[in-house]
């Protein structure tokens, strides 16, 4: 799984970007969110408040309960507000 960071998530976490295997029980956004918080302190400061993180899932917006799976390339990144 690839795993991509925006913005202060990147900044937070170290890396804009890397590969990742989660167990088997992790099967959607929430539960990936609680895997990648657990790995490192950039990672738990990054996912420290899960509703200001959002998600896409092969570059469709997702919600925490869409499915992931090995080889999808998971993107977290900040509310953006237009004007």
């Amino acid at each position: 799984m690839r795993v991509l960071y925006f913005a202060w998530l990147r900044q937070k976490v170290g890396v804009a970007e890397e590969e990742a295997a989660p167990p088997a029980d992790v099967r959607d956004v929430a539960g990936l969110i609680r895997w990648l918080a657990a790995r490192s302190p950039g990672h738990a400061a990054a996912f420290a408040d899960p509703r200001q993180v959002r998600a896409a899932v092969n570059q469709e917006f997702a919600t925490p309960d869409t499915p992931v799976a090995p080889g999808d390339e998971v993107a977290f990144f900040p509310p953006v507000t237009g004007g």
